[in-house]
């Protein structure tokens, strides 16, 4: 039996995808718990529509990504901290800062898109973060840690 995912299935598919199962799989259990419909003419038609019009809105998506990427390749953040003599910073930066910083500079980014070296940063120094603004877009983006 020929069915169309979806949802992911564990060990057998991601959405979307075009399956071959035994009857009885796809009868009693895919297709009434929702993850999968029968691949009838009809079905494949729109499932090839539905996708060709995803890839439409997915590749002005990733346009726009790489235009923002583009505008933040050569920023430079400075993001002030309370720290000891040593260069200890009492407490530590994380990705709450940086987006806060970001959001200044006029970009709009969320925090969880953020990754950073390492979990927390807790002494003064200059330090990388990469922020992914699409699946396929990452951007590095250079930042400095200061003593206020």
């Amino acid at each position: 039996m020929e069915i169309i995912l979806l949802q992911d299935v564990k060990k057998l598919g991601q959405k979307d995808d075009l399956v071959n199962v035994k009857d009885g799989y796809g009868r009693n259990y895919l297709i009434p718990k929702g993850f999968a419909v029968a691949a009838s003419s009809s079905a494949k038609k729109m499932h090839a529509e539905n996708l060709r019009q995803r890839a439409h809105k997915e590749e002005k998506i990733k346009a726009e990504a790489e235009l923002l990427a583009a505008k933040m390749v050569d920023l430079k953040l400075v993001i002030g901290a309370k720290a000891s003599s040593s260069g200890k910073i009492f407490g530590s930066v994380n990705t709450i800062q940086i987006a806060e910083s970001l959001r200044e500079k006029g970009f709009e980014i969320d925090r969880k898109s953020i990754s950073l070296p390492e979990d927390q940063i807790k002494e003064i120094g200059n330090y990388k973060a990469t922020i992914k603004l699409h699946r396929d877009v990452k951007v590095g983006i250079d930042f400095e840690i200061v003593a206020e």
